[in-house]
């Protein structure tokens, strides 16, 4: 008897099928199409929103073990007094490190994505926020703020995991949100302020006159914003001319004499400045400064000035990172941008060792060698950059700094600001440097 197996003949009749030649059926095909107006009903609730062990659950278990008493006090709805509940500092500030650690620097698109997205939803469990709470939160709470990442910064250090004994610094020029054409010189100003003068007296006679349909006195909406950034406007101005001075006094210190060219202020940010860029041309821009550990990487200091050099920035600098941290720098590591040899013997008396490259002039041969007028500080400076293990120690700051100012220019949203004013910037990068820290760190602050 045959070998027989199972469903034996369907080989046959594939190998048949396959010899006939192909055919295709009669009429439309049949297509599986979307259907939208279908109801689902789908049981979910908020915690379901986002698997266990998503970053977002750090970064709020983080954000609850964090301080945030100076956040509250301001907050005047307590007790039984009237008036509409505030919105949880920590639901606030979890969503603004939660936009820096996904690149999102604008107050609307974080109340839509607080709309849509479940890891946005899952923060908010329900409490609704708007453009214009989140964006006051991000840059009315300076310095809170401060002082949060200072706490941050505490529990890293006391936890061993971030040291300052050597620090590397680096300046990151940001676009300022302003443009090139709004810098304008004196008389263009005078001009300005006038009209702008001008402007906010006829809206106040237009709000004053009788209206159809409305009562006397009272303005529309419309009125009130037109009213509100002619205010808005004529105090930038304003604020440009006192710009001025200051302008012309950094010129003539920069250049050593008095100069007879104008300077000039922008109507739209007036403490922006025009700056050198990466990409070698000339835009208004802030020049944030970052101090990182070189064995951690984590940020240990933030500033931010309006100044397009570098020299004179160390200093202050290093002050700020042992206030923060209650450490004491000993190396302090930085490009030539900062070397300037008065901040040079000033570290070096200080038992602080520099490792910055010498300037080498057209007419010097080595840059190594002691100069004319250097102190000895200066002197011992040079001989030590000279050496094999200073030049080792050296190439950890490229290591450093390059990568912090990488990792915040591309996925902590500090790119061009949206904000004007040197105290709405500095805030915009401490919250991009403790979403950093915060991110990088996140599991060994709840240890």
């Amino acid at each position: 008897m045959g070998e027989q197996t199972l469903f034996g003949g369907l080989q046959d009749q594939a190998a048949a099928e396959s010899m006939r030649p192909a055919q295709v059926p009669a009429g439309p095909p049949r297509l599986r199409a979307p259907d939208r107006a279908q109801v689902l009903l789908r049981p979910c609730s908020l915690e379901e929103l986002v698997p266990p062990g998503h970053e977002v659950r750090t970064l709020w278990a983080v954000v609850e073990r964090l301080d945030l008493s100076a956040l509250h006090d301001p907050l005047r709805a307590r007790g039984s007094t009237p008036g509409r509940p505030a919105t949880d500092p920590r639901l606030l500030v979890a969503l603004w490190l939660w936009a820096a650690t996904q690149g999102v620097g604008s107050a609307r698109e974080v109340a839509r994505l607080c709309e849509c997205h479940d890891a946005y939803r899952w923060l908010c469990g329900g409490v609704p926020v708007n453009h214009h709470t989140l964006s006051d939160f991000r840059v009315g709470h300076g310095r809170a703020l401060d002082e949060l990442f200072t706490l941050v910064l505490a529990m890293l250090v006391d936890r061993g995991l971030v040291g300052v004994k050597r620090i590397s610094q680096d300046g990151l020029r940001v676009r300022a949100n302003a443009g090139a054409g709004s810098f304008k010189r004196e008389e263009k100003l005078q001009a300005a302020l006038a009209e702008a003068q001008q402007q906010v007296e006829a809206l106040k006679r237009q709000v004053d006159q009788p209206a159809r349909g409305r009562e006397r006195g009272t303005a529309t909406r419309r009125e009130a914003a037109r009213q509100r950034a002619a205010d808005e406007r004529l105090e930038r101005v304003r604020r440009a001319m006192e710009q001025l001075p200051e302008l012309l006094q950094a010129r003539q210190k920069q250049n050593g004499k008095k100069s007879n060219q104008p300077v000039r202020a922008s109507v739209t940010d007036p403490e922006a400045r025009k700056m050198k860029m990466p990409d070698g041309g000339f835009r208004p821009a802030y020049n944030v400064q970052l101090a990182a550990d070189t064995g951690s990487r984590a940020i240990v200091g933030v500033c931010v000035c309006n100044q397009g050099t570098d020299q004179g920035q160390s200093q202050p600098m290093r002050q700020q990172v042992q206030e923060r941290t209650g450490g004491r720098v000993e190396e302090h590591l930085m490009d030539g941008g900062f070397v300037k040899l008065e901040a040079i013997t000033e570290a070096e008396r200080g038992g602080v060792a520099v490792y910055a490259p010498p300037k080498q002039t057209k007419n010097q041969q080595d840059p190594y060698a002691p100069q004319k007028g250097d102190s000895p500080e200066v002197i011992a400076w040079r001989q030590r950059m000279g050496t094999a293990e200073a030049k080792e120690v050296y190439n950890k700051r490229a290591s450093t700094s390059e990568t912090v100012n990488a990792d915040l220019r591309c996925y902590r949203g500090l790119g061009p600001f949206g904000v004007r004013g040197l105290d709405k910037v500095r805030c915009v990068a401490l919250w991009s440097a403790l979403a950093y820290n915060v991110m990088h760190f996140g599991a060994a602050l709840l240890c």
